[in-house]
């Protein structure tokens, strides 16, 4: 079952590729990759095994600031997030939140739409280039 909110898409790619595309989409549309974690690597430190398991936290003030004007609980789900990963059979996902959910939970009126729409449009071409092949 898929948690409520999320959006997963396979990946044509593998999971090191997968990301590096991703990151380099989001920072070709102007955006900020604030960090990248390794979860598979920290977890190989504590000696304990976990398939490839990376995240992307990235973002744009212009777009996430209004939001927290309105809500600033809003920056728990801010910057933005995408996960990529691998399952058992050796599949590669990526996931991220929808901020059409995000913004639903934290209780933002219908002010915020088009800068969601914006979210949503960027979220879903960046993804789609960094998960389809050519």
């Amino acid at each position: 079952m898929a948690a409520e909110g999320l959006i997963t898409i396979r990946s044509a790619y593998g999971p090191e590729d997968t990301m590096n595309r991703f990151d380099a989409e989001v920072r070709a549309k102007g955006m900020t990759v604030f960090a990248r974690i390794d979860h598979a690597a920290g977890a190989a430190a504590v000696g304990l095994p976990l398939r490839p398991t990376d995240l992307l936290i990235f973002g744009n003030a212009k777009g996430g600031t209004p939001l927290m004007q309105q809500v600033q609980t809003i920056g728990i789900d801010l910057p933005l997030k995408a996960l990529v990963w691998q399952d058992a059979s050796g599949t590669t996902w990526l996931s991220y939140n929808d901020p059409a959910w995000v913004v639903q939970r934290h209780g933002l009126d219908d002010t915020a739409n088009a800068t969601v729409n914006a979210m949503r449009q960027a979220l879903h071409a960046i993804a789609s280039k960094a998960t389809t092949a050519p």
